[in-house]
């Protein structure tokens, strides 16, 4: 008996095509991606022309997308492959420097999803088991995105999905917001903190981007850059005010913690958490140990259920938690888990955050709370 037209597409392997200059590299990716269940070879490219010819023919469902190639490069190709086939996932992979950093959020304002620093030569690829699990985790998580349903959704297969429980009302004003984000996050961050201003000026931010070194650096002038506000890497020992962005540095893991009258930031190069570093959860669980029901927490797009278990002892606390909502998110991991717990007092679509925020921050007066430094 056939299956049904839905479960069928549910139970299809998504489609992977792998774009790159290197043959060593074209062969050994495509390698991992056939030893993987539900993903597939579409194919291979040697540069973006070549792909442009072959990607109606291969349709391929995500990219892999190399940035410095012969021809045409990844930059130049990204947008007429995105017009080609809208609905594409692209992940720009590149070398870890600062030019590549630039290069690649660039390419997430013109479209890609995510990107992926990848080890300096063949002989360092072949042997970093980090990178491999990192591009397969990806590549499934992103999978999500061509199941059955809208972007981000999980397959018909699995019904035990229900409308999310939300959390009555707190009753403190926030002191300071908390925002955890990974695939999809970039964008998101800067469309929340843009929309934010000017209240974004009365309020300390921190931000968890799930990033590698230099990539946060770059992030942080980004946000300064597109939202006019303070932003930077946070520094260990920096104290936490009112109108500035701290960024957790990349590899590093960003947490609170109490100097007297103040809150200042603490870094540490503990153990990954998640398999993240810096984790979202250090950052809450910290949060709430310091501001406790005055916190107010933000998990934006990302895959996984890094923030979880912050959130849940924030929300024990009292503390405001809004998740970005399923149609909005490139991938509902991080946020999907904290909605699908019944831990969000809101569960909103990106360009709702902010004033959620705002209403979290405005006393019953309609002045504002500045953060006790």
């Amino acid at each position: 008996m056939p299956l049904c037209g839905e479960v069928a597409a549910a139970l299809r392997p998504v489609r992977v095509m792998v774009v790159d200059d290197s043959a060593v590299v074209r062969g050994l990716v495509s390698r991992w991606i056939t030893a993987e269940q539900g993903l597939v070879l579409a194919g291979t490219a040697p540069n973006g022309r070549v792909a442009l010819d072959l990607v109606d023919t291969v349709a391929p469902d995500i990219l892999l997308l190399d940035l410095d190639m012969p021809v045409l490069d990844g930059v130049a190709a990204l947008p007429l492959l995105l017009r080609r086939r809208p609905g594409l996932s692209v992940v720009v992979v590149s070398t870890l420097t600062r030019r590549n950093a630039e290069i690649s959020l660039r390419c997430l304002t013109l479209g890609a999803l995510d990107y992926l620093p990848k080890p300096s030569g063949p002989r360092d690829l072949t042997a970093s088991a980090a990178f491999r699990d990192e591009l397969v985790g990806k590549l499934h998580g992103l999978s999500a995105r061509h199941r059955v349903g809208r972007p981000g959704s999980a397959p018909a297969a699995s019904p035990a999905w229900r409308p999310p429980r939300l959390r009555p009302r707190a009753a403190v004003p926030a002191r300071a917001v908390l925002i955890g984000a990974s695939t999809g996050g970039p964008r998101a961050v800067i469309q929340v903190l843009r929309s934010l201003a000017p209240a974004a000026h009365e309020m300390p931010i921190l931000v968890v981007q799930h990033m590698p070194p230099i990539f946060t650096s770059v992030f942080a002038a980004q946000i300064a850059a597109e939202t006019g506000l303070a932003a930077a890497e946070a520094r260990d020992g920096e104290r936490v005010v009112a109108g500035r962005v701290f960024v957790a540095p990349g590899g590093r893991h960003m947490g609170l913690r109490s100097d007297g009258a103040s809150v200042v930031v603490r870094l540490d190069d503990g153990p990954a958490l998640h398999h993240c570093r810096p984790s979202v959860d250090v950052l809450l669980n910290e949060a709430a140990e310091v501001y406790g029901a005055a916190a107010m927490a933000v998990i934006l797009t990302g895959m996984g259920t890094d923030g979880l278990d912050g959130a849940r002892r924030l929300a024990a606390l009292g503390a405001a938690i809004v998740a970005q909502d399923e149609a909005s998110s490139v991938v509902w991991g991080m946020p999907g888990a904290v909605a699908k717990a019944g831990l969000a007092r809101q569960v909103l679509p990106l360009g709702e955050i902010a004033g959620a925020i705002e209403a979290r921050f405005a006393t019953p007066g309609g002045s504002w709370t500045r953060a006790v430094a």
